[in-house]
């Protein structure tokens, strides 16, 4: 550039601005941490002023080097578990807390096991036991109530079987589930005199078969027989209905059962017609199969 030349000579300033001034935000920080000081030291004061010698003792033990409070409170906290109203404030502090609440010792009767000793024990025991008694009937109900669903259902399905199904009683009693199969007119379950059952009877008892394999009761089997034409027991009867009764476990066996459900097999006679109004009544000869209620039978390996 020439000397002497007209062109104005422009010269730039920077202004260097060195701290914040009033704008600037650190004096917050400190007056916040005073403030926070501040409140710690009251809220301590307060504390000092309203608290127990139990529950100061407390929260000296919280703020000890070691890590595990010495005190008897349930709750380990500062305060010891007491409040800190009018009652709290008052109070012994968590020692006289555990002292309430604490339960009396048991007695030497009580840890011996002498159950007599402790009131209400034996009402809470009988109580237990009813209650069991009676779950295990609803569910032995329930079980037979669906295995007598089966088999009318069976007897209805199967054309050899509906035929049948008026000689087939089923019905729940105090001792369990029966299942009887009685005499007809013209329809009889045995032979006059013979103690295996006919081919009606048989197929009967296998569709019973197939009902009690369904259950793990144990079961009851007995025979029984009508009083004669002549209105006098036969002594023979006694054999007749035994018979008759083993017959129907050996062919029940046959068809599945196994021998360890088979609780009883009774010959009855006529001591016990289904019919007492009319004791020479075909239906009064039959087989009473009861599945008996109780716990089921384990198994001989357990």
């Amino acid at each position: 550039m020439a000397l002497g030349s007209d062109q104005p000579i422009m010269i730039k300033k920077v202004k260097k601005v060195v701290g914040g001034g009033h704008h600037g935000g650190a004096w917050k920080v400190a007056y916040a941490d005073f403030v926070t000081a501040m409140m710690a030291f009251f809220l301590l004061m307060w504390l000092i002023n309203t608290t127990s010698p139990e529950q100061k003792r407390g929260i000296a033990d919280y703020f000890a080097p070691a890590s595990v409070s010495e005190t008897t409170s349930g709750s380990g906290g500062i305060l010891g578990g007491t409040a800190l109203g009018d009652d709290g404030a008052k109070s012994s502090g968590s020692v006289s807390t555990v002292e309430q609440m604490a339960p009396e010792s048991p007695t030497d009767a009580e840890l011996s096991g002498d159950s007599d000793s402790r009131p209400g024990s034996t009402d809470l025991v009988s109580a237990s036991e009813q209650a069991l008694r009676k779950e295990r009937q609803a569910r032995e109900d329930a079980a037979f109530a669906s295995a007598a669903q089966s088999l009318r259902q069976a007897l209805q399905d199967m054309p050899e079987l509906a035929e049948l199904s008026k000689q087939i009683l089923i019905d729940q009693t105090p001792e369990g589930l029966r299942i009887q199969l009685v005499d007809q007119d013209g329809r009889s379950m045995f032979r006059d005199g013979a103690a295996m059952p006919n081919d009606r009877a048989r197929i009967l008892l296998r569709a019973v078969a197939r009902i009690i394999n369904q259950l793990p009761n144990r079961i009851s089997i007995s025979g029984h027989t009508s009083i004669s034409p002549d209105g006098r027991t036969q002594s023979s009867d006694w054999a007749l209905s035994s018979a008759r009764s083993d017959a129907a476990r050996q062919l029940l066996q046959g068809a599945g059962v196994s021998p360890d459900r088979v609780y009883q097999v009774a010959g009855k006679a006529n001591s016990d017609p289904l019919y007492p109004d009319d004791p020479m009544l075909a239906g009064n000869r039959r087989i009473s199969i009861i599945l008996l209620r109780e716990a089921p039978v384990l198994p001989p390996d357990r």
